[in-house]
């Protein structure tokens, strides 16, 4: 199937017609949730991060202290919190605000 033969599909967003393939793109890269550290930088799956301050733990009755490295994070979905695992914690989720990306 050549370029030529792609099906065109209408964009309501855009107003514009444009091939199913870019569309579905388009559409895939808009359902992403962007999630930023502290600093700015933007947040992936295994990423390494460290605090920027002092958190009480809830529930664990500890205190992870600022510069605590956090090895291979989770992104949720939501936009500020992330998946963690630390010794001795389970279940842990963080504030992105809270994290700088190492």
């Amino acid at each position: 199937m050549s370029a030529d033969d792609e099906d065109y599909v209408y964009d309501e967003a855009s107003g514009e017609w444009m091939p199913a393939s870019q569309l579905a793109a388009k559409e895939a890269a808009a359902g992403e949730v962007e999630v930023r550290d502290a600093v700015g930088n933007v947040l992936a799956d295994g990423d390494q991060v460290t605090l920027v301050k002092d958190l009480n733990v809830k529930g664990a009755g500890q205190t992870l202290k600022q510069g605590t490295l956090i090895k291979s994070i989770r992104l949720t979905g939501d936009a500020q919190e992330i998946d963690c695992k630390y010794p001795g914690i389970k279940g842990l989720v963080l504030r992105a605000e809270f994290v700088k990306k190492r």
